[in-house]
């Protein structure tokens, strides 16, 4: 198992030869896989997606929220079956207890209300869309694309574990994989005020479009580092689910938003697998005298982590209407909050 080093600063690697020869894609995974083992965090250049599809993005979410709480609220999140609409400032509280000064917009594949994972009771289904012109045309051409940069970097980490490159796609059919529109209004005493508490990410990676400072994630020296935007650039962390898949060798470490000091728009895709894809160590990475981490069904891990950091979830499950699934593993049981407590 590979340990965090004590990095002060995210690498950046061009993904641009994974489009290339067998060669070149082997040396992306290679920088691919020293990343996701030593850091968890990169930056990734060379994706190829047209920058105007970020701009389009950038304009309808700014137009939504600066719309009154009470239009926002028509799309209330708690008004979905499938957790997708506006969430308000306090609605989300990570494991410390730390109320996230930010609001946000939840959404996926746009899936009819009589699918069949929608009718069963998963995160799939149909987006709640607000009446602002241009809305779910901007937000699904990003999500598109940014899905398809995520198939990509599949192939990548796939090659990086020693692995054949199409090796998780059939695990990618039909994923709950949620795109984020997060808004940080600008905070006055932001030296120490917290935009989103220290967590780790449910699924197997996030691509992450920000546009201000504020994201720090911690080495292994227990240092929290700055994560700025890039020109050009995308960040990229490892979740909860690659960290599964390779016996904590890929590492989903802890961050966390602060020091939100100038308003800030963040755009993370949770790059998921099937909800009943069963993730559990490859043999490779078990190993004798080391532990196995315990599988996950990936749906039900991420409904289980979101139901327990939702305020308007754990209402539900108080009051009989939902119930975690067997097993669930509490908040922070993944990056180094997660190997302190297992220590």
């Amino acid at each position: 198992m590979t340990s965090l080093t004590e990095f002060t600063e995210v690498p950046v690697v061009d993904v641009a030869g994974l489009r290339g020869a067998a060669d070149e894609r082997e040396q992306v995974a290679h920088e691919l896989g020293a990343a996701a083992r030593e850091v968890g965090f990169l930056y990734v250049t060379g994706t190829g997606i047209d920058p105007t599809l970020f701009d389009d993005l950038l304009r309808v979410t700014t137009a939504f929220f600066a719309l009154p709480l009470d239009v926002k609220m028509r799309t209330y999140i708690g008004r979905s079956r499938n957790h997708r609409g506006y969430v308000p400032v306090g609605e989300e509280v990570f494991s410390g207890g730390t109320i996230d000064l930010k609001e946000a917009f939840d959404l996926g594949r746009d899936l009819p209300a009589d699918d069949p994972d929608h009718v069963a009771g998963r995160m799939l289904g149909p987006n709640q869309w607000p009446d602002v012109p241009g809305f779910a045309a901007a937000c699904t051409a990003w999500y598109e694309a940014v899905m398809a940069l995520g198939r990509t970097l599949l192939s990548g980490f796939a090659l990086a574990l020693g692995e054949r490159a199409d090796v998780f796609d059939r695990h990618v059919t039909k994923p709950p994989s949620q795109l984020r529109l997060i808004h940080y209004p600008h905070d006055p005493d932001a030296a120490d005020a917290t935009g989103i508490g220290a967590h780790t990410d449910y699924e197997c990676f996030t691509i992450l479009k920000p546009t201000a400072p504020g994201l720090e994630v911690l080495n292994g020296a227990g240092e929290w580092i700055d994560v700025p935007p890039r020109d050009g650039a995308f960040v990229v962390n490892i979740g909860d689910m690659l960290e599964t898949w390779t016996n904590g060798e890929f590492v989903a470490t802890t961050h966390r938003v602060r020091k939100v000091n100038e308003e800030r728009w963040s755009f993370p895709l949770f790059f998921n697998v099937d909800h009943d894809t069963l993730v559990a160590p490859l043999p490779r990475f078990v190993r004798d005298g080391e532990p196995e981490r315990v599988a996950l069904r990936a749906g039900e891990h991420l409904f289980a982590q979101t139901a327990q950091s939702f305020t308007y979830l754990k209402k539900r499950i108080a009051a009989g209407e939902l119930v975690l699934p067997e097993g669930a593993l509490a908040l922070s049981s993944f990056g180094q909050e997660g190997r302190q407590a297992g220590a």
